[in-house]
């Protein structure tokens, strides 16, 4: 675990294998970099990462930062929109010198994945996602269990009550996104960035964020620019992730099905019940996914 200087404020990231807490930084070791969404931190992936393959013997970097405002990173101000994460997060790579990277999202995690790769091609030597934004949808696209309450957060002054002052995601929808019941330390871990109305703003700002009915338009931008990169990137190999048991599942038969037919050199592998926060349900299955699929292409070597 460490936490680096980035902009004007600073990145926590939790790392194993080279450079991180197992030996000093391995030139040439290939850095696996796992993302995570809303309303979670790098806490989400973690019994996913001691599960990655390589690390231990240096051939790999496994690292998960946690997003500007989020987790343990700082909280500069700001407007916390799309472009503002990726911005930070442009700089924790460079920062970094990640080069060639396996780059892994769950969530708003796997957006800001796709769109690091669409706008670093020549750095990224494979995607691998699940439960994420693959392309802008109308409302009636949008999971039904969902719809109502994310609507309701776009309405001026109802979407702060609900997020900025009764602190949904965390006393509530956290708790609604996982199968198996989360315990009230992994909770608290979730809880522990967001002690004041301000310092909750991230959380409402992703929530209105999602690319709906075609809103906000530089989102929408956003993920039409890297839903074209990933139509013809035939030489990045990508993995989809599946799961099943929740109908707030944002990547269900149908979505998955527009993934085979739009997005190139794609595989996919089924994982299990679980709901949308599935590190949380499913990490074992989720480490030997990636493992396998990293195997089959090369990716570690």
């Amino acid at each position: 675990m460490a936490t680096i200087d980035v902009l004007d404020s600073t990145m926590y990231y939790e790392e194993l294998g080279a450079g991180g807490g197992e030996g000093g930084r391995g030139a040439g070791s290939v850095p696996f970099v796992f993302l995570h969404g809303n309303p979670t931190s790098s806490h989400l992936w973690r019994g996913v990462l001691p599960r990655i393959e390589g690390a231990e013997q240096g051939r790999v970097r496994v690292l998960a930062p946690d997003l500007i405002g989020m987790g343990r990173s700082g909280k500069p101000g700001g407007a916390y929109r799309f472009e503002d994460h990726a911005r930070y997060l442009d700089a924790w790579f460079d920062a970094l010198g990640l080069d060639r990277v396996v780059l892994v999202g769950q969530d708003w995690g796997g957006a800001l994945a796709f769109d690091w790769a669409a706008r670093h091609p020549g750095r990224v030597r494979g995607v691998a996602f699940m439960e994420t934004i693959l392309r802008p949808m109308t409302w009636e696209e949008y999971p039904a269990a969902a719809r109502a309450r994310f609507e309701a957060m776009r309405m001026p002054g109802v979407g702060e009550e609900m997020v900025l002052d009764r602190n949904l995601f965390i006393e509530d929808s956290i708790r609604r996104t996982v199968l198996n019941p989360m315990s009230e330390a992994d909770r608290a871990v979730y809880a522990a960035p967001y002690p004041t109305r301000e310092s909750r703003l991230p959380m409402l700002q992703w929530a209105r964020s999602m690319p709906l009915g075609g809103e906000p338009a530089d989102v929408v931008a956003r993920v039409e620019e890297y839903g074209a990169w990933l139509s013809v990137s035939p030489e990045v190999p990508k993995l989809l992730l599946t799961f099943d048991g929740s109908p707030a599942l944002m990547v269900g038969p149908e979505q998955a099905a527009w993934c085979e037919e739009n997005i190139s050199a794609l595989e996919s592998e089924y994982c299990g019940a679980a709901a949308h926060l599935c590190p949380e349900d499913r990490p074992q299955e989720i480490a030997a996914a990636v493992n396998s699929w990293a195997a089959r292409h090369g990716l570690a070597d």
